[in-house]
């Protein structure tokens, strides 16, 4: 006898793993543009701010378009689908390349932070790719369909600062100008290619149901999968955004910079080869753990030197560390919604990851410029010493949760 249930996940398997193909491509492009603004923003904000504590406005304003386009990403894809949500998300990322270079060409800031500002609505979008990934999916593959989007990142990570290298001084003297026009075109080559995404429109009748948004978010598991994503991604972002200016006011050249945010990238998205089998095989929370436990690793080496080995090692382990905690934190996220819920839960997690995000980089710019790199570095511990305290609670709390359950299923039958 056939079993439907089995048939049904694998003929829906088949669909995921042809859309996670597109929307890795996609998270490639995606992240290329975001690399060219984490590469670039805060030396163009210093060439551009009045003064050189703003220097990284540009970057905390594409943070602050992560968390503002969050909630529309999440209301949208509920309302019209996931498609179109990434075709709007794209069309940002087009303006933000045209504004960009304009901006620079006419020294505009406050534009140049408005471009920036574009930005980070389309990566906003571009964060939902790994959860529609695992839309329809098997529960065993859907911790593997997130990871292997984000191995997109790979080739974000080697196309992004190598776009920079190749077209920085194409207009002189307007460093960058040029980069921001490739930037724009590799955002319509990624809308091509997400308007063929199999997302269909939302049935009525998941438009309206489920469990209230606060019944959800109260549960112990989502409440420590919300704090790790929300210390994973911005302790990373926090040390990523001020590296490339530590690293210029250190003496340091531009294709030093470009290399150290290259491997970066590469480190963020590299582990995504195992990250869902090790998901599959340890549980989400360890591997969380462990991410967050190497986001402290990378901020020692950030205070053992200043050479561009100490920032490129710094950058590197940093990107292992968000790698490991913000796909696992996704992955226990993914855990406590039922599947007419996941819109309004997803966006609401991201909210709350670039919401802080938001908050922090405005001070990142400041923190450096007062207290210099150490104290960018010494700001990660705290933060990830909370995080696993909350893993090790929420861990506890479930464990007794089981055995409760297995204690009454065994005294069940005898009274």
């Amino acid at each position: 006898m056939i079993d439907m249930t089995a048939s049904g996940e694998m003929a829906d398997d088949a669909r995921v793993k042809a859309n996670v193909v597109r929307l890795a491509a996609a998270q490639a492009l995606t992240g290329a543009n975001s690399s060219v603004i984490f590469a670039t923003g805060s030396i163009i904000g210093a060439t551009l701010a009045p003064s050189l504590s703003l220097a990284t406005v540009p970057l905390s304003m594409f943070v602050v378009g992560m968390a503002t386009g969050t909630l529309p990403t999440g209301a949208i894809s509920r309302r019209y689908g996931r498609r179109t949500a990434f075709i709007i998300g794209t069309g940002c990322g087009v303006l933000t390349g045209l504004l960009g270079a304009f901006a620079i060409l006419h020294s505009l800031f406050w534009l140049f932070c408005g471009a920036t500002f574009l930005g980070g609505l389309y990566g906003s979008v571009a964060q939902s790719y790994r959860f529609a990934a695992a839309d329809g999916a098997s529960a065993a593959y859907r911790p593997k369909a997130v990871s292997w989007v984000m191995l997109g990142g790979i080739f974000a990570g080697v196309l992004g600062p190598q776009l920079v290298e190749w077209t920085m001084d194409v207009w002189p003297p307007y460093l960058f100008a040029f980069s921001f026009v490739v930037q724009a075109a590799v955002a319509l080559v990624a809308m091509a290619i997400v308007a063929g995404v199999d997302a269909p429109r939302p049935a009525p009748a998941d438009l309206h149901g489920g469990r209230p948004l606060f019944t959800i978010v109260r549960q112990p598991r989502f409440m420590a999968a919300a704090l790790c994503g929300i210390i994973a991604y911005p302790i990373m972002s926090l040390v990523m955004t001020s590296a490339p200016l530590a690293m210029k006011l250190c003496g340091l050249s531009v294709s030093d910079s470009n290399f150290g945010i290259q491997w970066h990238i590469v480190a963020m998205y590299g582990p995504s080869f195992l990250t869902g089998t090790l998901i599959a095989r340890f549980g989400a929370p360890a591997i969380v753990a462990f991410g967050l436990a190497l986001e402290a690793v990378s901020a020692t080496i950030g205070l053992a030197g200043i050479t561009a080995p100490h920032f490129w090692a710094t950058l590197v382990v940093l990107g292992f560390g968000w790698n490991f905690g913000f796909v696992g934190a996704s992955a226990m996220v993914l855990e406590t919604h039922l599947p007419q819920e996941k819109n309004k839960v997803q966006a609401f997690n991201d909210f709350l990851v670039f919401g802080t995000m938001a908050i922090g980089s405005f001070s990142s710019g400041q923190l450096l410029a007062n207290y210099g790199w150490s104290a960018v570095n010494l700001v990660v511990y705290p933060p990830v010493a909370l995080g696993l305290a909350v893993l090790a609670l929420a861990s506890l709390v479930r464990w007794r949760r089981g055995r409760l359950q297995a204690i009454e299923e065994f005294a069940g039958p005898s009274l």
